[in-house]
């Protein structure tokens, strides 16, 4: 599969890019970092903020009530910058039904650990909405399915997702005490939860009071590595996606390139060893060595350079909603851009990337940080930005609903 090395070319892929326009759906928010829906035909929109708190948008207005505060759980989040926090919503296969829903979110370090070697920990956890009211969870429902004590406050990943299969995927990033010294420590370690892509199964418990049952098919469920990981060599998986059985995992890279993965079980995906297509070095950042130890690596489908203003790829998700038929079957992501967002799209099966040009509404100079993005049950695209230069604080976090221009959906 062919590799972008080059951005130069982003708006000349296509004769006629892609344009698209920007609808707010919904302000005020903090750090919004994930929308989800469920598919129970209501068109609500639950969104997560980094802050701790998820609200409801129903019938295109956000509830006052939130359906989940864990606010006083989450970890102090720093006004100036802080990729910890709430960072995970997944509803299960069953939400309709059983009301459970998931969430990953960073807390306090555990007592007994110390601080000088941990950062905090980090707890995948089940809640489940209220008998009385379906769009608030019980708060009382916690029930801690998984705990990663983390050395470092940063590399956080934090996705959550069922898989067509059923079982739970969480993304995890390499979480170094000290990147300067320790960078890629522990994401080519399958004995390691960190840098992995996860996969357990909710829907049981074992005899020694462990809330998650192992995929019997899971790669190291018989040794060669701890039973959860599912695929390793991760940096900062930050958002993943499927497309039927296709697991698109977009990984942030650390000083030049950006990647996108089409993961498969057992796999290695080359952090450290790569970053995207470019070998890594550890002492020197910005200058790639000649050559490393590539054998047994998996090639990205899309690498790109930090290339003017591209710094933090943004996960996505293969469009396949009505709206915007240019974009049917392209995998649509994004890239944080130093603060001011970028929107690409990439189609099979040379996974070419082209920038989508976005209509700014005209009080904004720009997207913003983009944060998120996101679909409702009708598969339509969602962003989710906040103002640049600003950490986890304030009220500019945004919600947009991306429409063909001259069309605002309601």
């Amino acid at each position: 599969m062919s590799l972008l090395f080059g951005m130069s070319a982003c708006g000349a892929q296509a004769n006629h890019p892609t344009r698209v326009r920007l609808q707010l759906i919904a302000s005020g928010f903090t750090s919004p970092v994930e929308l989800v829906a469920p598919q129970d035909g209501s068109g609500r929109l639950f969104v997560a903020d980094q802050t701790g708190i998820i609200r409801v948008i129903a019938n295109g207005i956000q509830l006052e009530k939130p359906l989940l505060d864990i606010r006083h759980r989450v970890v102090k989040l720093s006004d100036f910058y802080d990729e910890r926090g709430l960072l995970g919503l997944a509803l299960h296969p069953d939400f309709v039904t059983n009301g459970r829903f998931y969430v990953s979110y960073s807390a306090p370090l555990q007592t007994g650990l110390s601080p000088n070697e941990w950062d905090h920990t980090t707890y995948i956890s089940e809640f489940t909405v209220s008998a009385d009211d379906s769009n608030q969870a019980d708060p009382t429902s916690e029930r801690i399915i998984l705990a990663m004590d983390k050395p470092g406050y940063n590399y956080e990943a934090g996705h959550l997702a069922f898989g067509p299969d059923g079982y739970l995927y969480i993304a995890t990033g390499d979480s170094v005490h000290d990147p300067a010294s320790e960078v890629g420590k522990y994401a080519q370690d399958t004995f390691s939860l960190l840098g992995k892509i996860l996969r357990i199964d909710v829907n049981g418990t074992t005899d020694s009071e462990i809330n998650y049952l192992i995929p019997a098919d899971n790669p190291f469920a018989d040794g060669g590595g701890l039973p959860e990981v599912y695929a390793y060599g991760f940096r900062n998986p930050y958002r993943f996606s499927f497309d039927g059985s296709r697991l698109f995992v977009a990984d942030v890279g650390q000083a030049m390139m950006e990647e996108v993965d089409l993961v498969e079980p057992g796999k290695n995906y080359g952090w450290s060893i790569r970053e995207g297509t470019s070998c890594f070095n550890s002492q020197r950042w910005s200058q790639p060595l000649e050559n490393c130890a590539t054998q047994g690596l998996s090639e990205p489908i899309i690498a790109y350079p930090h290339q003017n203003d591209l710094s933090a790829i943004i996960g996505g998700m293969v469009y396949h909603g009505e709206a915007i038929p240019e974009l049917q079957g392209g995998y649509v992501f994004g890239d944080w851009g130093r603060g001011n967002g970028h929107l690409f799209v990439a189609f099979p099966p040379q996974w070419t990337i082209t920038e989508i040009q976005i209509e700014i509404p005209e009080s904004q100079s720009g997207m913003g940080q983009l944060l998120g993005i996101g679909q409702d049950e009708n598969r339509e695209l969602y962003l989710m930005t906040k103002a640049p230069g600003t950490g986890a604080t304030g009220d500019s976090g945004m919600v947009y609903k991306i429409v063909l221009p001259g069309n605002m959906s309601p």
